[in-house]
């Protein structure tokens, strides 16, 4: 059981991370229909604009520091939010009344030329994160024993979630998502600037991206150009495995795919976590195409 607890943890803050990327996917998706690949280019981004930041946050605030932490996680964010509403403009806006076979290629291209640009200017080589939190190990009465970064990656995901979940329901905002994710033609006859809302739906997608990023190299502090693939892929498969469109089935899908992943690693070999990872999304597709959470859509011929 004390295994099988300890595991659990360590899914839990890799699914974490997971479901922040799948939010991005599966909120564009919900607004344009179409994958964004490049989404997992931008969670690369921001771990390297957290690497970059610290030794300018330390001129203002300490690290490794609680407010030095946050400083770099918020700054981050802003950095690839900005970054999201830039690659919105100029590589899918003025394709989007083209085929959607169109914008996934493009975003394919983003993400190869994101890639390269990243090992031209950062330099293919791994580079170890700098502690911007004070880290401590944490051991229980039951033989339990983790990191505080492993908590802090949990927390700060149930925070991003709580703040996406109040942005979406309670916001006017959050409304006009809503609206346009539903009938973007109609939202827009009601005044509704479709623009403006796709705009901030990547900026929101990217901000989680680059949070997810940063935590990610907390736990794992090496970083290089191509580490946005991998997780950017199960990040998608988790998207989907929730129900692609549906944010609740997102946070779900990564929580399920980090869990999966880690019991397999600890309880058979890490050689198969991630084809049984993928395999158990194929079972659940089988039994429900649209996800776990998804609803089934009628489309007009």
């Amino acid at each position: 059981m004390t295994e099988f607890l300890q595991q659990l943890i360590n899914g839990l803050a890799l699914g974490s991370i997971l479901a922040l990327i799948a939010l991005g996917y599966t909120m564009v998706y919900g607004i344009l229909r179409f994958i964004n690949f490049a989404h997992g280019d931008v969670f690369m981004l921001g771990a390297f604009a957290g690497f970059y930041l610290a030794p300018k946050i330390t001129r203002v605030l300490p690290l490794p520091s609680v407010a030095g932490g946050i400083a770099v996680l918020a700054v981050s964010m802003a950095i690839c939010a900005a970054l999201g509403v830039v690659i919105e403009r100029f590589a899918y806006r003025p394709l989007r009344k083209q085929p959607k076979l169109t914008m996934l290629i493009t975003a394919i291209g983003v993400s190869l030329f994101l890639e390269n640009a990243g090992q031209f200017v950062f330099g293919a080589a791994p580079k170890r994160f700098p502690e911007i939190l004070p880290s401590f190990p944490i051991a229980t009465l039951g033989g339990l024993s983790f990191n505080s970064n492993q908590i802090v990656v949990i927390a700060v995901t149930g925070l991003l979630l709580i703040a996406l979940r109040f942005i979406v329901l309670k916001t006017r905002m959050g409304r006009a998502m809503r609206a346009v994710s539903f009938n973007p033609e109609a939202a827009a006859l009601m005044g509704v600037n479709t623009d403006v809302v796709i705009s901030f739906t990547f900026a929101l997608g990217s901000a989680l991206a680059a949070a997810a990023g940063v935590l990610f190299a907390i736990n794992y502090p090496s970083i290089d150009p191509l580490m946005g693939i991998l997780p950017g892929l199960k990040a998608f498969v988790a998207a989907v495995l929730g129900g692609i469109g549906n944010l609740p089935g997102a946070a779900l899908g990564g929580i399920i795919i980090g869990v999966t992943e880690t019991l397999v690693s600890g309880y058979i070999s890490s050689t198969y976590r991630d084809a049984i990872a993928f395999g158990i999304l194929i079972l659940i597709l089988l039994v429900k195409p649209s996800g776990l959470l998804g609803k089934k859509e009628i489309e007009k011929v």
